[in-house]
């Protein structure tokens, strides 16, 4: 009777664990385990846009802002960094578009899209680790893709250094996207084919049609 209890009680468990990797999964659409190998982002600052490519195709480009005070990656510079960064945490899944993140944590606040005098951060936080030595303060700095409420101001650069979106834009991304995943910050434009072969050797990223 013991033995069929503790049988039963580690298969819960083990059962359980399982469905916590399923429901906490993203980027995938079954059990994902280490990193997100499918997906990268090129974040071209020239062009103030994200583009997704999963498996050397294009799938996505979305409106953003980088930093209004340029590019670099020193401490208390307030710029973006450039080059090859990875996703290192995803924060806020389910959270309604809008709500309010201070600190990484919900403050409970939602807040309509261009709501006036309000910049904070919002909806998802999707934070980057640097992978490179020019870019190697990007954890600590705090540097993030996330939700703004300042959505007329995407297509220009107007953040304190991290990469902004709007809400639904950043919902969508976050949830096609796993832990891991690169993101390319490019000086130039995405229709450049110099700058596409540079990311494609340095990332193996292969650009083929798409949306």
């Amino acid at each position: 009777m013991v033995k069929r209890m503790l049988y039963r009680l580690v298969l819960f468990v083990f059962l359980g664990g399982l469905a916590a990797v399923g429901l906490t999964s993203c980027g995938t659409n079954s059990f994902s385990f280490g990193r997100d190998s499918h997906n990268k982002m090129i974040v071209s600052v020239r062009d103030q846009k994200l583009l997704l490519v999963r498996d050397g195709t294009r799938v996505k480009s979305y409106k953003i802002s980088t930093s209004k005070f340029g590019l670099g990656d020193r401490p208390g510079s307030n710029c973006t960094p450039l080059g090859r960064l990875q996703v290192e945490k995803k924060i806020g899944d389910n959270a309604p578009m809008g709500s309010v993140f201070k600190t990484r944590r919900r403050t409970g606040e939602v807040i309509a899209a261009n709501s006036p005098g309000r910049d904070p951060i919002v909806t998802r936080i999707i934070w980057l680790k640097g992978t490179e030595p020019h870019n190697r303060n990007a954890f600590r700095r705090m540097i993030y893709i996330h939700g703004t409420p300042e959505e007329r101001r995407l297509g220009c650069p107007a953040s304190f250094g991290c990469i902004r979106m709007a809400s639904r834009d950043v919902v969508d991304l976050y949830n096609r996207i796993g832990h891991g995943a690169d993101v390319f910050v490019i000086r130039g434009s995405l229709a450049s084919p110099k700058q596409n072969s540079s990311v494609a050797s340095n990332g193996k990223t292969r650009f083929h049609g798409g949306s």
